[in-house]
C-alpha cells in the first residue's frame, strides 16, 4: 500500500507510538513517518497496513506545526521525556523552593516591579501630564535592575533614546503596546516598527515589558532559548531574528502547548513555561532509559 507525504496514521502495532504524520511519498517499500510518541521512523511496508486517520482525529499540534532539525543536539524529544528530565533537576516541580530560587522569584520581582513602575493607572497619569522623561526613567530602571537582558540590549534601548522627542514617542508606544485598544497583532508591529527604527528592535526588549506586565498572557523570548526548547519538541515557530508578529504568534501557540502538556504540573502562567523551556535546553536533555533513540530534533 502507498502512503502520501502528509498522510496522518496510526501504527496497529505500536499505539504507544501515537499520531504519525507521513514525511515523504512511500517508495520501494519503505516510507518515513515523524510519531509524536518517537519522533521518526523509517518503516518497511511489507506485511504492515497502517491505520490512516482523518478528520478531526488527526489534528495534533505537534503535527500541525511540525519542524524537524538536522541539528543533532536538538533531536526531538516527547513532552513527557522533557517533564522527566525537568523533574530529575526540580523533583518538586515548579511549586519546589528549588524551583523557587533558581527560576521564578526573580522574574516574580520582574513582575512586580513593573507593575509598582509602570502600572496603566500610573503610566496614564504620567503621559497625561507629559512627564515622558520620568516614564523612560523608570524603563530604564525597571531594566537595569533585572538579569533578563544582556548588558548590549540594554544599551541598545539607552542609546536608542537620546532625545526628548525620541523618549515621548517611546513613551507612547510603550503604553500603546502594553495597554492600548486595538488588537494585539497591530500594537505589537507598531511597536516593534519604532524598536527597529531606535536601532533597539530586539525579540528580548520587546517582549519583557509585555511578560513581566502580564505573565499570564505574554512570554519572554530570548532567541537561542526559544529556539531550541522549540526545535526539540519538534515545533516550528517560524522563528526570524528581524522582530515579527508571525513568530510571536507561533511562540504563545507553542507556549500554550507546553502549558497543557504540563497540566499535572499545574504551571501557574508564563513564567513557569518560560522557565521549563530554560530547563529543557540541549546540555540538559539526555536520552530517557528504554526509549528507542530517534532521528530528528
Amino acid at each position: 500500500m502507498q502512503y502520501k507525504k502528509a498522510t496522518r496514521v496510526r501504527h496497529p502495532q505500536a499505539p504507544d507510538w501515537g499520531l504519525g504524520e507521513v514525511l515523504e511519498n512511500s517508495a520501494n517499500g519503505l516510507v518515513r513517518i515523524f510519531f509524536v510518541g518517537v519522533g521518526e521512523k523509517k518503516l518497511s511496508l511489507k506485511d504492515l497496513d497502517l491505520e490512516r486517520v482523518t478528520d478531526t482525529h488527526a489534528a495534533h499540534p505537534i503535527l500541525d506545526n511540525l519542524k524537524i532539525s538536522d541539528d543533532e543536539t536538538l533531536r526531538y524529544r516527547t513532552l513527557a521525556e522533557c517533564m522527566q528530565r525537568f523533574i530529575v533537576d526540580y523533583p518538586e516541580g515548579f511549586y519546589g523552593q528549588k524551583f523557587a530560587d533558581n527560576e521564578r522569584d526573580y522574574k516574580l520581582k520582574a513582575h512586580r516591579e513593573m507593575g509598582e513602575l509602570l502600572n496603566q493607572d500610573i503610566f496614564q497619569q504620567l503621559i497625561s501630564k507629559g512627564k515622558y522623561q520620568e516614564i523612560y526613567n523608570r524603563a530604564m530602571k525597571h531594566i537595569s535592575t533585572m538579569n533578563l537582558l544582556h548588558l548590549q540590549e540594554k544599551l541598545a534601548l539607552r542609546n536608542g533614546l537620546e532625545s526628548s522627542e525620541l523618549k515621548q514617542g517611546f513613551a507612547e508606544a510603550l503604553y500603546s503596546y502594553l495597554f492600548g485598544d486595538a488588537l494585539f497583532e497591530k500594537r505589537f508591529t507598531e511597536f516593534s516598527n519604532f524598536l527597529d527604527g531606535i536601532k533597539a528592535g530586539k525579540w528580548t526588549i520587546i517582549t519583557f515589558f509585555s511578560f513581566t506586565m502580564f505573565p499570564d498572557q505574554h512570554m519572554f523570548i530570548k532567541p537561542t532559548i526559544t529556539n531550541n526548547a522549540a526545535d526539540i519538541c519538534g515545533f516550528d515557530i517560524r522563528y526570524r531574528p528581524a522582530l515579527n508578529y508571525a513568530t510571536y504568534a507561533a511562540v504563545l501557540k507553542f507556549s500554550q502547548v507546553l502549558n497543557e502538556a504540563l497540566l499535572d504540573l499545574k504551571p501557574r502562567d508564563m513564567i513557569d513555561v518560560q522557565s521549563f523551556m530554560w530547563c529543557i535546553r540541549p546540555d540538559k536533555i539526555t536520552k530517557a532509559p528504554g526509549k528507542t533513540k530517534s532521528k530528528g530534533t
